[in-house]
């Protein structure tokens, strides 16, 4: 599950994140995690905010290490 949420974060732009969490929504649904899933889709977006900025400063504002 953690190696699901990283790479969502993983990717190069908003766009492709955007799709790997869907792709991470469908597979904890076949998974049989409902209740994942939908904290996933709801929340997913909420977190893309740091590519608004430079792609060098990524790393510091997606994470808690400046």
């Amino acid at each position: 599950m953690a190696a699901m949420l990283k790479a969502i974060h993983a990717q190069e732009d908003r766009k492709a994140a955007e799709q790997k969490a869907r792709a991470v929504v469908e597979k904890l649904e076949s998974m049989k995690l409902s209740q994942a899933s939908k904290i996933v889709a709801e929340g997913a977006s909420e977190t893309f905010s740091y590519y608004a900025f430079p792609q060098e400063h990524w790393r510091h504002l997606r994470t808690n290490n400046p």
